[in-house]
């Protein structure tokens, strides 16, 4: 399943607006640490394989429905390639600011 970059920005977009909710207290007008925001993603890709996989493991001993398995595992895997898709785009994105003339 490719990944087009409106759905990236989108994503992106979406994660500022909740990290900026979610900021401890903090003005309208502070500004968003990219770096956190990247690594907030990251985690939480972390964690969507993390359940797949507790999921296929309980699948696998009897304890759970295949339906969720699959389930949690295109939610990783979409929760992946949503990350991956704002890796890539911000690489272009240095890629083009370094082929800038000065």
């Amino acid at each position: 399943m490719a990944i087009d970059p409106l759905s990236a920005s989108k994503a992106y977009l979406d994660a500022a607006k909740s990290a900026m909710r979610a900021g401890a207290g903090g003005e309208a007008g502070d500004v968003v640490d990219f770096g956190k925001l990247v690594q907030n993603a990251i985690g939480q890709a972390a964690g969507a394989a993390s359940q797949a996989e507790q999921a296929g493991m309980a699948a696998a001993t009897g304890k759970a429905d295949i339906v969720n398995v699959v389930t949690a595992i295109a939610e990783a895997e979409a929760t992946l390639e949503t990350v991956m898709a704002v890796r890539d785009q911000v690489i272009q994105a240095y890629q083009e600011i370094l082929r800038m003339p000065i």
